[in-house]
């Protein structure tokens, strides 16, 4: 019989059994036709430069070691079915994992695509996609090779592989898991916190989880984007003010503190605040709460949690407010979760059919156990996952709406404009390196300047992903390991 590689023997090194190790090339179910609800599964292929079939059914060579596919979550890795599609041969790919590259071979009667261009044989990198033609696509990602069990997020009972947990957060990458189990953490802690993450990641929507999640989720979640903040009426925004105060006919106001009190205050966008504003918000979170409303003599007490969030460095705020946050929350861009990126479109599209279901109703159909999934068109799938999002999320929805636009039938397909672009699913992934490659001392330099954090590092390079550095780092030695001072 053939063996089936698993996450114990046949992974190589970045196992199971092996919580350190480096990260492995995983192979990603981007969009499967025959069954969607597979999508986000993956399967690990070993740098061991063996061959690995991928194909239709289970195979009887005495020899070959077939690709199996995983639906991994915290702690727990499920086998999944062998694939399935008539389009597909038993034996449709040899895939060989070396160091840095995956060498991809076909073998069976699909043709294949890889980027966007119809090829035999090709080299594999990370963010690579490869598509089957009418049977499915692929995604190539380096990833841990594992999710280490949850210690503080107590998943949803119920919760589907691939659907939004009860927070609405999506996805089953490692840096989704991390992102439920650091807001479970901050929830916890109950103390001031800051969220970092590009415009569009979802930093609300972290803010909202860690409050969800704390003993203060049956209280008030007060949001405000704190670059909206009149400089001149700051102090009435945020500790109101007494009635006929500072004008006559003034009504009496809470104010944002008083809003809050036994709750959370989100301020979105915080390192906008000019600094003599940032200044503002410190005798607040020094004194226990302790404020002042204009025009009132005595001092009030708001026991509030601030959740503080920027999309820039948080160094641009004023050291002390800085401080004033005792913990961080890293929220990651899509470019450092790309195999998300298909979850993440089903969920838009599930929402924006519930919200306008004479617009997104005609996309959405319900398989055999009920399940809604929205239809997409493989080369709509490919484009978002290839493509670069500035605006994250964002930039997700919007494509997606300008392709309903222009989708006539039941199925949302890529719009004319993006498919008459050369480059709508063969341009180069968009996180290598622009222009002249660094030295590595420049690459030191970023990563001492980042505190040993590859993703900061990454981002100071001018790349979107932290994977290419790894890869660069490997290159030329750098490799990280466990205590090294460039572990990210």
């Amino acid at each position: 019989m053939s063996r089936d590689t698993t996450f114990g023997a046949d992974a190589g090194p970045g196992s199971l059994r092996d919580p350190e190790a480096s990260r492995v090339f995983a192979i990603i179910i981007a969009w499967c036709a025959c069954d969607p609800s597979r999508v986000g599964e993956m399967a690990v292929v070993a740098r061991s430069g063996a061959p690995v079939l991928l194909g239709r059914g289970l195979d009887d060579g005495p020899s070959e070691t077939r690709l199996r596919f995983f639906r991994q979550r915290p702690g727990v890795v499920a086998p999944a079915p062998p694939l399935e599609g008539s389009g597909l041969s038993r034996r449709q790919l040899v895939l060989r994992a070396r160091e840095d590259v995956i060498e991809l071979e076909r073998v069976g009667k699909c043709p294949v695509r890889v980027n966007g261009i119809e090829c035999d044989s090709a080299v594999l990198h990370d963010c690579d996609v490869i598509y089957l033609r009418r049977e499915l696509i692929l995604c190539v990602v380096l990833r841990p090779a594992i999710v280490p069990a949850s210690r503080h997020f107590e998943p949803g009972l119920n919760r589907e592989f691939g659907d939004a947990d009860r927070l609405g957060i999506v996805g089953e990458s490692p840096a989704a898991h991390r992102l439920r189990e650091s807001a479970a953490f901050a929830a916890r802690a109950n103390v001031h916190t800051l969220i970092v993450g590009e415009s569009g990641s979802g930093k609300e929507l972290a803010a909202r989880a860690i409050h969800e999640l704390s003993p203060r989720r049956t209280r008030a979640f007060v949001a405000r984007n704190a670059a909206t903040l009149p400089a001149g009426l700051i102090d009435a925004e945020l500790f109101g003010n007494m009635r006929n105060y500072p004008n006559a006919g003034m009504p009496e106001r809470p104010g944002l503190i008083g809003e809050a009190d036994g709750g959370t205050l989100f301020l979105d966008e915080i390192a906008e605040l000019p600094q003599d504003l940032q200044s503002r918000l410190l005798r607040m979170l020094d004194a226990g709460g302790e404020y002042q409303r204009l025009g009132d003599a005595s001092s009030r007490r708001s026991d509030f949690r601030l959740i503080g969030a920027t999309n820039r460095d948080p160094a641009s705020l004023k050291h002390d407010l800085l401080a004033r946050f005792s913990l961080r929350v890293d929220v990651p861009s899509l470019a450092e979760r790309r195999e998300d990126v298909p979850l993440l479109l089903r969920s838009l599209a599930l929402q924006a059919a519930s919200k306008s279901p004479e617009l997104m109703g005609r996309f959405i159909a319900c398989d055999d156990a009920g399940r809604r999934n929205a239809r997409f068109a493989p080369d709509f799938v490919q484009h978002a996952v290839r493509g670069s999002w500035p605006t994250n999320v964002r930039g997700l929805e919007s494509l997606l709406w300008s392709c309903v636009a222009e989708s006539p039938g039941d199925t949302i397909e890529l719009s004319a404009a993006l498919r008459g672009r050369k480059d709508a699913v063969s341009a180069p992934a968009p996180d290598e390196f622009q222009g002249a490659e660094p030295t590595v001392e420049q690459v030191r330099e970023a990563l001492r300047n980042a505190g040993g954090s590859v993703t900061r590092a990454a981002r100071a390079l001018g790349l979107s992903s932290r994977y290419t550095l790894y890869r660069w780092m490997r290159k030329h030695g750098l490799e990280t390991s466990k205590g090294a001072d460039f572990d990210g």
